[in-house]
C-alpha cells in the first residue's frame, strides 16, 4: 500500500490499456522506477544467505586476483556511483516535488545498494575458490532484461522529443546500460585456476573444470576437441584425463565401504535367521547400488524439462492471435518470442539432464566392473565352477550396459505419469468432457504395451542362448589347435549355428511383438485426436472445431506421445535392469574362499614351515571329500616329495595348503611367505621380465641368478627381444617347457620361505629337468634353505627329498624318507621295483624333452621366433598385442574412413538384398504420405465455415479421418516388422561368414590374436548388428520422411520459408559433418580400449590361484582400474559429443520454429489459419526431429564400424579348402600306411629360414619311427606337415603315394590321427568329447575307454558317458584327460598315428600302460612318437635324430647306439646305456 501511495498520488502502478489493449504497448512510469528495478534486487537478496552457507560449504581454495576479477570490480564500482549520482541530481532537481518521487529517490539507491553487495559476492567467489558463477550471471541477466524496457521508452522518447530536452539523462541511462551489458559479457567467462589446483594439475586435464557457468550449459567446452577431431582423427593422447571423481578408485573406495558396511548388517541378520532364508534376503541389496545412484540422478532438471515442454502448447492458443486480423501485430511476435524461447530452455535443461544420467551411468559401469573384478579374485572354487569366464565377462559387458540404460530413462517411470496427467488437463479444457475420450483411450493403449512388455521380457531367453553360444566359442578359441588336427571343425560350426537359431528365433519373435507396440504407439496421437474429435463433433451440433481447437489439441497430443513412448521403454528398462542386477547380486554374494582356511604365522619357529593336522578337504561344501585325515609336519628347509597315481589327491594336497578347497575339518598352519607354481603353468600377457618379476622391482644380480638356474638363458637368445619379448595371452608363443620354466622362475625370483611346486619338471626335457632339479630344487639347489614340497612323477629325484608322502585316493598311505619306505616294502616298494628293474638311476630323466619344443606342437612349435619378429621391445602402452591391428587406428586406415564406410552399407544391405529394401522405403513414403493427408484433411475440416453455428456433413469428414489414420498405423507396424526382419537376415549372414572365415583361418592367424578381440567380435560386435543398426535405420528411415514431411508443410503455409529453412539446413549439414568425424573415431577408440578389459579379466580369472598364492591381489586390482579408466576416458567424451550435438541443433531447430510463427504473423492477411496453424503445430516438433535424426544417423554410422569389424576377417589368409571337390580318395585310404618325404622344406612365416630343410624319407607301413631332438631342432615340425598345419615350402609328402598338398584338409586330418600334447576337452558330455559327430556306437566307446585305462573311472560316474565335462576339462584331472586323448585316438584307430609327448602329465605305471595299449592296439599302423623318455622308444624300428632343420641320424636305436653318435650320447645323459 505504501508503495501504492508513494506511486498513485502522481502516476497508477499499472494500466492495462496501456500496456496490453493497445497497438503500443508500454508500461508506466511508475511500473518501470519500482517493479522493473527491485525484480533482480529482491532476487540478490533474498537469496545471498543460502549461497553462502553453499560457498561455505565448498571450498576449493583462494583465487590470485586476475584482470577478469580487476574489470568487473571497476564496472561494478562505476554502476554503484551512477546510481549515487542519480541519487543527488534527483535530490538537487527535484527537490521541490519530493514528496511525489519518494520512488524515484529509493530505486537508484537499492540499486546501488545491491550492485555493491555483487561486488562482496565476487570477492567471496574468489576466495572461495568458485570459478564461475550461476547466481551473479542470473542475476545480470534479470538486471539487463529489466532496463530493456525503460531502454525502449527512452529510445520512443528520444525520437520524439529529440535528445537534447535531457541529455544528462540520456546518457547516464545508456551508459548504465551498457556498462550492466558488460558485467554480464565478463559473466560468460571463467576465471583462472587457484594456487593449488596449478600446481598438481593432470597433464591433458578435461575443459570442464575451467568451463565458464554458460559453456557448461551449452557444451561450449567440448568444441576444442571436436575440432581437433575434425582436422585430423583423434588418438587416444588427444583424450582427456578423467576426472578425479570418475576414476576406479575414488568410486570403489567409496562404494566398498557402503558395501563392506551393508554386508556387517547382513551377517547379522544372518545369524539371527540361521541360513536357510538367507540368499533371499541377501538379493535386495543390490539395491544398496541403486540407493548411491539416486543420491547422484538430478531429478530436479527433468522436472523442469517436463514444464517447459507444457506451457509451450498453451502459448499456441494464444498464438491463434496470429490469425485474428484485429489483434495488433506486436502480440504475434510477442508469443512467439516467448515459443522460441521456452523451446530454449527445454533443450538446455534436457541436455543437462541427460548429461548428469549419462556421467552417473559411466560411475555405474565402472564401480560394477571394478566389484565383479575384485569378486573374482576371491570366489571359491565350487562357486567359480558354475560360472564360466564367458559369463563372466558377459556380466561385465551386457550386465552393465543394461544398468547404464536404467540410469537414463529411471527418472521416466514416475515423471511420464505426471506430464500425461498435465497434458489432459489442458486438454479438458479445450475440449471439455470429451476429453475423457482421450484418457479412455490411453488406459487402453497402456495395458496392450504392458502385455507385449512382459511377453518380450520372456524372450529374455536370447540372453541364455546367447551366453551358450559365447561359452562354446570360448572353448574353440581356447582348443582350436584339437579342432584342427582332428578335423572337428565342421561339428562345433554346426554347435554354433544351433544356438545361434534358435537366439535369432528368440530374437524375431521379440522384434514382432516390439514392432506391434510401436505400430499402437506412433498411431496413438492419431487414436487420441479420432476419439476426442469424434465425441466432441457427435455430442452436439453446435460443437465446431476451428483452428485454435484443432490444433492446440494435436500439439498438446503431439506432446502427449513422448511420455507414452518413453514409459513402456522406461518401464522395460527397469525390468531388465532388475534381471541383470538379479545376476549381478547372485554373482556377488556366491560363496568366497574362507580366509581362515588356513592360519598364517610370521615368524618361523623351530618346528617347521608348515603343520597340516588332521585335515580333511573337499572341493565344494556338499561334495565328497578330496583328502581324507591328512596329517604332515614339515621341517623348516626340508625338500618334500609327494607321488601317487593319476588323480589320487596330489593337485588337491596343494590347493589345500594354499586355503583353495573347502576345509572340512582340522588346522593347517603355515609360516611365512608362500610361492607356487602350478601344474599348467599360467602366463600373463607381458613380457618375460614382467612375467618372471611379477610386480616386484628388479634386482640385476638376482635375477641372473634365477633365469641361470631355471635354464632359460638359452631361450632368452632365441627370443626376438630376449626377456623384453612380448608373450601372447596363455603364453601362445611360448613352448609348454619354456613357460613352465617362466612359472617356476616367477617362484623363485620370490624368495619366499614356503614352495609349493605342482610338478614343474614334467614339461620340460630330461637333462633341462635334471639341471632345474640340480640348480633349484635339489639339495644344492637355489632354494636348499627354503621349505619345498614337490609334487612329481619323477624316480630319479625321490632318494634325495628328505620325506616322500604316498598318496592313494586322497589319503596318505605312507610316508618317510626313500630308504625308509623302501623298508617297509609296501605298494611304494613294489612299485620302484618293477620301475628300477629295468633302469637304473634317472628313468625319470626320460620324462622329458627339449626344454623348448617340448610344447613345439601345443604351441605350433618354433612360433618362439616367429610371431615375435615383428615385435621388438614392446613399450608399455601397446600392450594391446602388435600383430593385432585391433580398431586399426593407424593414419593410413583412417584416411579412407569415408569410403570404407560406403563400402560397410553396400556390403550390408547387399547381405540383405535389393529384393527387400526398395519395398521398405516405398512402405516409409506410404506411411509419412497417410499421416501428411491426414493432418491436410483436418486444416481443412478447421477451415470449415461455420454455417449456423454448425459445420456440414462431418460424419463424412470423420471416415475419412479415421480411414486415413488406419492406413497410416498398418503401414507403420508394415515398415518395423520388414527393417527387422531385414536386420535378422543381415545379421545371421554376417554372424555366419564371421564364424567360418575365422574356423577357416591358419593356426599362425590364433597365435597372433589375442582370443579376447575374437570374443569381443562374437559377443559385442555381433549384438550391435543384431539388435542397434536395425533399430537405428527404423529411426533414421522414419524420421527423415517425418522431416520431409514438415518441410513440405511449413512450405504449403508459408514458400518464403524456404529461404529460411535451406540455409538451416546447410548450417545443420555443417555442424553434423564435424559431429560425426568425431563421434565416430571415439567410438572406436572405445572400443579398442574395451577389449584390454576383457583380457586382462580373462586371465585373472584364470590364474586366480596364482594371484592369489602370491598375494598380488592389490596390484591386479589396480590394473584392473587403469584399464578401466582409460577406457572410460574415450566414453565420457563419446557421450558428451552427442550433448553438444543436440544442445546446439535444437537452437538451429527453435530458429526454424520462430521462423514459421514469424513468417505467419507477417503474412496472416493471406493466409488461411488451418494451414497457418498446421504449419506452426509441426514446426513445434522440428527440434526435435532434427536431434534425433543426427543421434540415430550416428548411432548406425557407430554401429555400422562393427560391420567393418566383423569383416575385417575376411580379408585374412585362409588354410586350403577342407574339402577338394572330385577328388578320387578311396574311403580307405591310407590303407598301408606308408610315408614319404621327397626334398620337404617348412617354415614358420615367410622371410624365416626354414624350420625344416629338404628333409627325404621313407616310412614303411606298420614302421614304429621314434622321432628325437635338441630343443628347436624340428620335431614337431615334421607333426605339423604332415596335418598341414603349417603348408610346405618346398617339396611333397606322400601317404600311400597321395600326395598331401592336393587334398582337402578334411579329407587328410580325419584319415590321420594325433595324440597331442595340451589334452584339451571341451564343455559338452564326455561322450561328445570323443565322438562329435556321432558316428561310432556306445560298444566302440566303451571298449575304447577299457583300452585307454578309463572305463572304471566313467563307469563310477553317475552320469557314465553322459558326465558334464566343464570348461575346459577342469573336473578331470590332468592325467585323465590325457587318457581322454588317448581314447580318442584309438576311437579313430587310422593307419597313422603321432604322438606327441602324450605322456609327460601321467605318472610312471599310467604310462607304461599307455605304452603297452599302443603298441598292441596300433600294431599295424605306422607310429610316429616324438619322444622325451627315451625308455619309450628303444624298441621302435628306427630312430631319428633331428638337428637344426636336418636328420642327423637314422637307423635302429641298437645300431645308432654302436655309432656313438649324437643318439648315444642323449642316452648317456638319460642313464640308458
Amino acid at each position: 500500500a505504501g508503495l501504492r501511495s508513494g506511486c498513485e498520488s502522481h502516476l497508477p502502478l499499472s494500466d492495462w490499456n496501456r500496456t496490453w489493449y493497445t497497438a503500443n504497448p508500454d508500461l508506466t512510469q511508475c511500473f518501470q522506477n519500482t517493479v522493473l528495478v527491485w525484480v533482480p534486487c529482491i532476487y540478490l537478496w533474498l537469496l545471498v544467505p543460502f549461497y553462502c552457507l553453499h560457498l561455505y560449504c565448498h571450498d576449493s581454495g583462494r583465487i590470485r586476483m586476475s584482470c577478469l576479477c580487476m574489470a568487473k570490480m571497476v564496472l561494478g564500482f562505476l554502476l554503484a556511483s551512477f546510481g549515487f549520482v542519480e541519487f543527488f541530481y534527483i535530490l538537487l532537481e527535484r527537490s521541490q516535488d519530493i514528496g511525489h518521487h519518494m520512488v524515484f529517490l529509493l530505486s537508484p539507491i537499492i540499486r546501488s545498494m545491491t550492485v555493491i553487495l555483487a561486488l562482496c559476492i565476487i570477492q567471496l567467489e574468489r576466495i572461495r575458490g568458485c570459478r564461475s558463477s550461476i547466481f551473479l550471471f542470473l542475476f545480470w541477466v534479470l538486471s539487463v532484461v529489466c532496463s530493456l524496457v525503460p531502454l525502449r521508452a527512452k529510445i520512443q522518447l528520444a525520437v520524439d522529443e529529440g535528445i537534447a530536452s535531457d541529455i544528462v539523462r540520456y546518457l547516464a541511462f545508456f551508459s548504465y546500460f551498457t556498462i550492466q551489458m558488460a558485467q554480464l559479457f565478463l559473466c560468460c567467462f571463467a576465471d583462472q585456476k587457484n594456487l593449488n589446483q596449478v600446481f598438481n594439475s593432470l597433464q591433458n586435464p578435461c575443459p570442464v573444470k575451467d568451463a565458464s557457468f554458460l559453456s557448461k550449459i551449452l557444451f561450449w567446452w567440448f568444441t576444442g576437441l571436436v575440432v581437433k577431431g575434425y582436422r585430423t582423427p583423434l588418438e587416444a593422447e588427444d583424450l582427456w584425463t578423467l576426472r578425479e571423481e570418475d576414476t576406479s578408485h575414488k568410486i570403489i573406495s567409496d562404494l566398498q565401504q557402503e558395501w563392506g558396511a551393508e554386508c556387517a548388517k547382513l551377517q547379522k541378520q544372518e545369524k539371527s535367521l540361521e541360513s536357510a532364508p538367507v540368499l533371499g534376503s541377501r538379493l535386495p541389496d543390490q539395491a544398496q547400488l541403486l540407493r548411491k545412484l539416486q543420491k547422484e540422478q538430478s531429478s530436479g532438471f527433468f522436472l523442469l524439462r517436463t514444464l517447459a515442454r507444457k506451457f509451450g502448447p498453451y502459448f499456441l492458443t494464444e498464438t491463434q492471435v496470429f490469425q485474428d486480423p484485429e489483434a495488433p501485430q506486436w502480440k504475434g511476435y510477442f508469443y512467439a518470442t516467448l515459443m522460441f524461447l521456452l523451446s530454449c530452455l527445454q533443450s538446455l535443461f534436457n541436455h543437462q539432464y541427460m548429461y548428469t544420467c549419462f556421467t552417473v551411468g559411466m560411475r555405474v559401469k565402472t564401480a560394477v566392473m571394478g566389484l565383479v573384478y575384485r569378486k573374482s579374485l576371491v570366489i571359491n572354487s565350487a562357486a567359480r565352477r558354475t560360472c564360466t569366464v564367458g559369463e563372466i565377462v558377459n556380466l561385465v559387458s551386457a550386465d552393465t550396459q543394461k544398468l547404464m540404460d536404467f540410469v537414463v530413462y529411471f527418472n521416466a517411470v514416475w515423471l511420464a505419469p505426471i506430464e500425461i496427467g498435465l497434458c489432459l488437463f489442458f486438454l479438458w479444457q479445450h475440449l471439455g468432457p470429451s476429453a475423457l475420450a482421450g484418457i479412455a483411450t490411453v488406459i487402453l493403449i497402456f495395458p496392450l504395451n504392458g502385455f507385449i512388455a512382459k511377453k518380450r521380457s520372456k524372450l529374455q531367453v536370447k540372453m541364455k542362448f546367447m551366453d551358450g553360444r559365447v561359452r562354446l566359442m570360448n572353448e574353440i578359441l581356447n582348443g582350436i589347435k584339437i579342432l584342427k588336427f582332428y578335423a572337428w571343425e565342421k561339428a562345433f560350426l554346426e554347435q554354433v549355428l544351433g544356438y545361434r537359431e534358435k537366439e535369432l528365433k528368440a530374437l524375431k519373435k521379440s522384434q514382432v511383438l516390439y514392432s506391434i507396440s510401436i505400430a499402437s504407439f506412433n498411431s496413438s496421437s492419431f487414436l487420441i485426436a479420432f476419439a476426442m474429435f469424434g465425441v466432441y463433433v457427435m455430442l452436439d451440433e453446435r460443437n465446431v472445431l476451428d483452428a485454435q481447437k484443432v490444433f492446440v489439441s494435436m500439439a498438446l497430443i503431439n506432446i502427449l506421445k513422448t511420455p507414452l513412448s518413453q514409459l513402456p521403454f522406461a518401464i522395460s528398462t527397469t525390468m531388465q535392469a532388475l534381471v541383470s542386477l538379479r545376476r549381478l547380486g547372485k554373482y556377488l554374494c556366491s560363496e568366497e574362499l574362507k580366509v581362515d582356511s588356513v592360519s598364517k604365522a610370521l615368524s618361523i619357529t623351530a618346528e617347521g614351515n608348515f603343520v597340516l593336522k588332521n585335515g580333511t578337504f573337499s572341493w565344494s561344501k556338499e561334495g565328497p571329500p578330496c583328502l581324507k585325515r591328512i596329517s604332515v609336519r614339515v621341517p623348516r628347509g626340508s625338500l618334500v616329495a609327494v607321488v601317487g597315481h593319476v588323480g589320487s589327491g596330489k593337485s588337491s594336497l596343494l590347493s589345500a595348503m594354499l586355503g583353495e578347497t573347502e576345509k572340512r575339518s582340522g588346522q593347517v598352519t603355515i609360516k611365512g611367505s608362500v610361492a607356487y607354481v602350478p601344474q599348467q603353468a599360467w602366463i600373463q600377457n607381458a613380457t618375460v621380465q614382467d612375467n618372471i618379476l611379477f610386480g616386484r622391482e628388479k634386482l640385476k644380480t638376482w635375477y641372473q641368478r634365477v633365469l641361470e638356474a631355471c635354464a632359460l638363458l638359452p631361450d632368452l637368445d632365441i627370443l626376438p627381444a630376449g626377456d623384453a619379448t612380448e608373450i601372447g595371452e596363455k603364453g601362445l608363443n611360448l613352448s609348454g617347457g619354456q613357460k613352465q620354466r617362466v612359472s617356476l622362475a616367477r617362484a623363485v625370483y620370490r624368495k619366499a620361505d614356503l614352495y609349493l611346486l605342482d610338478d614343474p619338471l614334467s614339461a620340460v626335457d630330461a637333462h633341462v629337468g635334471q639341471h632345474i632339479f640340480d640348480k633349484v630344487i635339489g639339495p644344492k639347489g637355489v632354494l636348499k634353505d627354503r621349505t619345498r614340497i614337490l609334487v612329481t612323477h619323477g624316480m630319479s629325484f625321490l632318494p634325495q627329498a628328505d620325506l616322500i608322502l604316498v598318496l592313494i585316493d586322497g589319503e596318505i598311505t605312507e610316508s618317510g624318507s626313500y630308504q625308509e619306505l623302501l623298508s617297509h616294502h609296501g605298494a611304494f616298494a613294489d612299485f620302484i621295483h618293477t620301475f628300477a628293474s629295468t633302469e637304473k638311476k634317472e628313468i625319470w630323466s626320460t620324462s622329458c624333452h627339449s626344454p623348448e619344443t617340448c610344447h613345439k606342437s601345443n604351441s605350433l612349435g618354433d612360433t618362439t621366433n616367429t610371431n615375435l619378429q615383428n615385435m621388438e621391445p614392446v613399450s608399455e602402452n601397446d600392450q594391446d598385442q602388435v600383430p593385432e591391428d585391433l580398431g586399426k587406428l593407424t593414419e593410413a586406415d583412417k584416411a579412407h574412413t569415408g569410403r570404407v564406410k560406403l563400402d560397410m552399407y553396400k556390403k550390408y544391405f547387399k547381405t540383405i538384398g535389393l529384393a527387400i529394401i526398395i519395398p521398405i522405403v516405398f512402405l516409409y513414403a506410404f506411411q509419412q504420405g497417410a499421416s501428411l493427408a491426414y493432418s491436410y484433411w483436418l486444416s481443412m475440416w478447421a477451415d470449415d465455415p461455420v454455417v449456423n453455428g454448425t459445420q456440414t456433413d462431418r460424419d463424412l469428414k470423420l471416415a475419412v479421418f479415421g480411414a486415413l489414420g488406419f492406413v497410416q498405423g498398418i503401414a507403420i507396424f508394415g515398415t518395423t516388422v520388414a527393417i527387422s526382419i531385414c536386420g535378422i537376415i543381415a545379421s545371421r549372414q554376417l554372424h555366419m561368414d564371421l564364424l567360418v572365415n575365422v574356423l577357416r583361418s591358419p593356426m599362425a592367424f590364433f597365435e597372433s590374436t589375442p582370443s579376447g578381440n575374437l570374443l569381443n567380435r562374437f559377443v559385442k560386435e555381433i549384438d550391435a548388428i543384431d539388435c542397434m543398426v536395425p533399430e537405428g535405420l527404423k529411426m533414421m528411415l522414419s524420421y527423415v520422411f517425418k522431416l520431409v514431411e514438415v518441410c513440405i508443410i511449413v512450405l504449403i503455409a508459408t514458400p518464403i520459408a524456404a529461404a529460411i529453412i535451406l540455409p538451416l539446413a546447410f548450417l545443420y549439414a555443417f555442424v553434423q559433418s564435424f559431429y560425426v568425424a568425431t563421434s565416430c573415431q571415439l567410438r572406436r577408440l572405445e572400443a579398442v580400449s574395451r577389449s584390454p578389459i576383457y583380457t586382462h579379466f580373462n586371465e585373472t580369472v584364470q590364474g586366480a590361484s596364482v594371484i592369489r598364492a602370491f598375494g598380488e591381489q592389490s596390484r591386479f586390482i589396480m590394473q584392473a582400474n587403469e584399464r578401466v579408466d582409460f577406457n572410460q576416458t574415450s566414453y565420457f567424451p563419446r557421450f558428451v559429443a552427442t550433448r553438444w550435438l543436440a544442445v546446439n541443433l535444437e537452437f538451429v531447430g527453435n530458429g526454424v520454429v520462430l521462423a514459421a510463427a514469424v513468417l505467419s504473423v507477417i503474412g496472416k492477411s493471406t493466409v488461411s489459419p488451418g494451414i497457418v496453424g498446421l504449419a506452426v503445430s509441426h514446426s513445434l516438433q522440428v527440434t526435435g526431429i532434427l536431434s534425433w535424426i543426427v543421434r540415430s544417423w550416428t548411432d548406425v554410422e557407430n554401429n555400422i564400424v562393427s560391420v567393418e569389424r566383423v569383416n575385417e576377417y575376411a580379408d585374412t589368409p585362409k588354410e586350403a579348402s577342407w574339402n577338394t571337390e572330385g577328388s578320387a580318395l578311396p574311403l580307405a585310404w591310407p590303407q598301408s600306411g606308408t610315408i614319404e618325404f621327397q626334398d620337404y622344406g617348412l617354415q614358420y612365416r615367410k622371410g624365416l629360414e626354414l624350420a625344416l630343410k629338404g628333409i627325404t624319407l621313407q616310412i614303411q607301413k606298420r614302421e614304429k619311427i621314434g622321432i628325437v631332438g635338441r630343443t628347436g631342432a624340428g620335431k614337431s615340425s615334421l607333426a605339423l606337415g604332415i596335418f598341414r598345419i603349417l603348408e610346405a615350402a618346398k617339396g611333397r609328402i606322400f601317404i600311400d603315394g597321395v600326395n598331401i598338398a592336393e587334398i582337402g584338409l578334411h579329407d587328410l586330418r580325419s584319415r590321420i590321427t594325433i595324440i597331442p600334447q595340451d589334452p584339451v576337452l571341451f564343455s559338452g558330455s564326455l561322450r561328445m568329447n570323443l565322438d562329435p559327430f556321432d558316428t561310432y556306437t556306445d560298444e566302440e566307446i566303451w571298449s575304447s575307454l577299457e583300452l585307454a585305462h578309463l572305463k572304471d573311472f566313467v563307469s563310477n560316474l553317475p552320469d557314465k558317458l553322459n558326465h558334464e565335462c566343464s570348461e575346459g576339462g577342469e573336473n578331470l584331472s590332468l592325467g585323465q584327460r590325457q587318457l581322454v586323448c588317448l581314447a580318442r585316438a584309438l576311437l579313430r584307430k587310422t593307419k597313422i598315428l603321432v604322438l606327441d609327448e602324450a605322456t609327460a602329465a601321467v605318472d610312471l605305471e599310467t604310462d607304461t600302460l599307455i605304452q603297452s595299449t599302443i603298441r598292441t592296439q596300433f600294431e599295424d599302423c605306422t607310429v610316429l612318437t616324438i619322444a622325451h623318455r627315451l625308455n619309450t622308444i628303444m624298441d621302435y624300428t628306427r630312430v631319428i635324430v633331428m638337428d637344426r632343420g636336418y636328420i642327423s641320424e637314422m637307423d635302429s636305436p641298437a645300431n645308432l647306439i654302436t655309432q656313438r653318435g649324437q643318439f648315444y650320447r642323449m642316452c648317456r645323459e638319460a642313464g640308458l646305456v
